[in-house]
């Protein structure tokens, strides 16, 4: 009885580790956007903008979003940075 019961435990512990483990892989994976890809856009979660925003120079942007079937998504892609002329 009672080593039915450590048999059980032990294939409960070996489950919950194999969802975590499911959990961390269903994070998004950024994607580097090519002019021209459809992106289905939702909900914007979060913009990061270039480093050198304030340079005039084209930098990296990251995008978080959620697609209209509530899949979370992550986009890299290039931009102008917001410089002024004087």
């Amino acid at each position: 009885m009672k080593r039915s019961i450590a048999v059980l435990a032990v294939a409960a512990a070996l489950v919950s580790f194999g969802a975590f483990a499911d959990a961390g892989s269903n994070q998004p994976v950024s994607n580097s956007y090519e002019y021209g890809m459809p992106l289905d856009v939702a909900k914007v979660i979060s913009i990061t903008p270039a480093s050198n925003a304030a340079d005039c120079q084209v930098g990296t942007a990251h995008m978080v979003y959620v697609d209209h079937q509530g899949q979370k998504h992550e986009v890299d892609y290039r931009e102008m940075g917001n410089c002024s002329q004087q």
